[in-house]
């Protein structure tokens, strides 16, 4: 429904959603290379949904030539959203219809820092090398949500989310609230992010000096 809507509101948008990209795989890379396209994920953490955990979202991003201009993080449980676009601050639109700003963490040295890695999606020889790392870090989990992992992040819950899983659907809404809730998001290997990348990792942090001191942390993972 969400897709039909779009369609007829632009009609000359590409509509991306991850069912569509299982069906389709070359949709993936189309969404590169298109002025406009719309990436949907109208259920995030559909392991959580399917066992009853209210830790699940929609996620909508609005991408150009794969860059995110827009990103939107919805929670239905509480029917609150936030939503950001290129030129203006994250911000969280309760239920009642309150709007406010919101921020990420201040950051801190490693043993202050908690975050999100998604370790259990990683193969054996990178989580035998990442393990012994974690134990540096004040805690590390992980909510098998992207929406609410970003949400949290955004509103200074967290300080960071490291992913080498880089499905669109996923991550091109959350890196744009991120970055305008004040914080920072690059591939582990300095690059900005974009759709068209597909192997390597996504590290967000609350600012720079945290976003460095974690990739220092993690670099080993720059060797694959």
């Amino acid at each position: 429904m969400l897709a039909r809507g779009l369609q007829r509101m632009f009609p000359h948008a590409l509509i991306v959603g991850e069912e569509a990209v299982a069906e389709n795989p070359d949709l993936r890379d189309a969404v590169a290379e298109a002025e406009l396209a719309f990436i949907i994920d109208p259920v995030d953490g559909t392991w959580n949904f399917v066992h009853g955990l209210p830790l699940f979202g929609v996620i909508i991003a609005v991408t150009r030539f794969g860059r995110p201009v827009l990103g939107l993080l919805h929670d239905p449980v509480s029917d609150d959203w936030i939503i950001a676009d290129e030129a203006s601050p994250a911000r969280l639109t309760a239920a009642l219809g309150s709007e406010r700003a919101v921020r990420v963490s201040k950051g801190g040295d490693l043993a202050d820092l908690q975050g999100y890695i998604h370790f259990y999606l990683m193969p054996q020889d990178q989580q035998e090398r990442v393990a012994p790392l974690l134990t540096a870090l004040a805690r590390c989990f992980a909510l098998r949500c992207s929406c609410h992992e970003y949400r949290l992040l955004a509103q200074g819950a967290v300080d960071f989310t490291l992913s080498g899983v880089l499905n669109p659907w996923d991550h091109a809404a959350g890196v744009l609230i991120c970055q305008q809730a004040g914080g920072v998001a690059r591939m582990l290997d300095g690059r900005d992010y974009n759709t068209a990348i597909t192997k390597g990792f996504l590290l967000c942090a609350s600012n720079q000096p945290t976003w460095h001191r974690l990739r220092d942390h993690f670099a080993c993972l720059l060797e694959d």
